[in-house]
């Protein structure tokens, strides 16, 4: 499948790897910008997909002229309360730390829903470069924030894309509330 952008291929990687069906599903990207993961998500079945950014106008026109598409631009995913819950939450926030954006991402979460978050280690240290060991610490720091705001790790997995243009290692995982 070819999508709006590298990050939907991000997404259906952690798609059949985690082995989630989105299909008739209402979902909320949290972090939309060019809309990868939503055009992944509309590809995959999505019955409706929420699409929170802080930005405007950058969502991909076809998207945000597909009608299962519900476009909330210049919205903070950390305070925005959709119109429903949502069965699954994506998260690719950028320089939003995990541990910020999650607990509203639970608030948003239907009983018996889950998160696919992609995390990125330099975006959590706030580094631009890390050595892999860095990496690996950061990892298990980020792990352990996670649990602390309320969510427990089903499995995480190694991007298959780097992120920042080939340079950084990402990770996508599984995340459902305790």
């Amino acid at each position: 499948m070819i999508f709006a952008s590298r990050a939907g291929e991000k997404l259906q990687f952690a798609l059949d790897k985690f082995n989630i069906s989105v299909d008739g599903l209402t979902v909320a990207d949290f972090g939309s910008s060019t809309g990868g993961f939503v055009d992944c998500l509309l590809q995959n079945g999505a019955k409706k997909v929420y699409s929170v950014d802080t930005a405007y106008g950058e969502l991909a026109w076809a998207l945000r002229n597909d009608t299962r598409v519900i476009v909330m631009e210049r919205t903070n995913a950390m305070h925005v309360v959709l119109p429903e819950l949502a069965d699954l939450v994506t998260v690719d926030t950028s320089w939003t730390r995990q541990k910020n954006i999650l607990p509203n991402a639970f608030n948003n979460l239907k009983p018996g829903g889950k998160i696919i978050s992609l995390i990125k280690p330099h975006y959590e240290a706030k580094k631009a470069r890390l050595t892999s060991d860095q990496v690996n610490q950061v990892i298990e720091i980020t792990k352990k924030e996670i649990e602390e705001v309320g969510g427990r790790i089903e499995i995480t997995v190694e991007s298959p894309i780097l992120g920042e243009k080939g340079k950084n290692r990402e990770f996508l995982a599984l995340i459902v509330p305790k």
